[in-house]
């Protein structure tokens, strides 16, 4: 049984667990994509062991980030506006998918990938069963 615990518990609070949880799972994804990426590569020894786990640390670390941002910027707007809706989701996943794409410094990749992760937010938020 899972509440709404957004009204209760700090936003700083529900970003620090999304990035736990989201950022865990990215971990798990480069400590299965690292070794397959490895053996493509040819890698072998200490470089494939350094390969892996850098890839364990990008993957957790975008993971990570990305869920951070976004639960952050859910939580606050929801607070700022009062209403739990669709256009929570859909404004937090275009600052999340921007906060991402930021590092390109390409301004078309940064609003790409915000329309993206903003669309796919919306898409969750309104699937979800109440």
């Amino acid at each position: 049984m899972e509440e709404d615990l957004n009204g209760v518990v700090p936003c700083s609070s529900l970003a620090v667990d999304s990035i736990l949880r989201v950022g865990t799972a990215g971990g798990i994804w480069g400590s299965c994509i690292g070794p397959y990426e490895a053996r493509k590569r040819g890698l072998s020894g200490a470089a494939r062991a350094s390969f892996v786990a850098k890839s364990i640390g990008k993957f957790s670390f975008q993971c990570g980030l990305v869920a951070g941002v976004f639960t952050f910027t859910h939580c606050g707007i929801q607070r700022y506006r009062k209403k739990n809706d669709w256009v929570n989701s859909v404004i937090a996943g275009a600052v999340a998918g921007a906060a991402v794409a930021a590092g390109t410094r390409s301004w078309p990749q940064v609003v790409w990938m915000a329309g993206l992760v903003s669309a796919f937010s919306a898409a969750a938020d309104y699937s979800k069963t109440f």
